[in-house]
């Protein structure tokens, strides 16, 4: 329990720590939502909260859509902690933003699900669109799995409302 808390104040800090840095563009984002929601017996089913960054001074415009690296992680009720860091694209639909995401990441069960490995993968899908100047609301659904590389791989699909705010 102390490496998840230590962990989780380590990330928590770092991301408000960049907050102070005048000459860097960022985006914070934070999220809860529901971890595991299609538990079918139902014991693994808790809330989870968590924080991510976004630096869109590093966007880059593709042939394939805009990207832009992710950094973020969460916790579960049950003490369970996933740090990740990936990549994201953008889409525009009109006035919503389609946001595609994959990040492999670090997993650590506490007294939650176990998932097979600490090496686990994030993909996610998440719609949001402007609520203010510079901020977003957004909903997304994203899969765990660790990709069979692990002793089993039971994987977990999870939902999140997320706040969005340019720095």
């Amino acid at each position: 329990m102390k490496f998840f808390l230590l962990s989780w104040i380590v990330l928590t800090a770092g991301f408000f720590a960049t907050l102070h840095a005048d000459e860097v563009n960022k985006e914070m984002s934070f999220y809860t939502g529901t971890f595991d929601i299609i538990d079918k017996e139902g014991d693994d089913q808790t809330t989870l909260f968590g924080i991510e960054h976004k630096n869109p001074d590093l966007f880059r415009d593709t042939f394939l859509g805009k990207f832009k690296p992710i950094t973020g992680g969460f916790i579960t009720g049950d003490s369970s902690v996933y740090l990740y860091t990936g990549i994201e694209g953008q889409y525009g639909l009109g006035p919503i933003k389609i946001l595609p995401s994959f990040a492999p990441g670090y997993y650590e069960k506490g007294d939650g699900k176990d998932l097979g490995s600490v090496l686990e993968f994030k993909s996610e899908i998440k719609l949001g669109f402007n609520i203010f100047e510079n901020s977003k609301l957004s909903y997304s659904y994203s899969h765990i799995s660790n990709n069979n590389w692990g002793d089993t791989n039971p994987g977990t699909d999870n939902q999140q409302i997320t706040f969005s705010k340019n720095f």
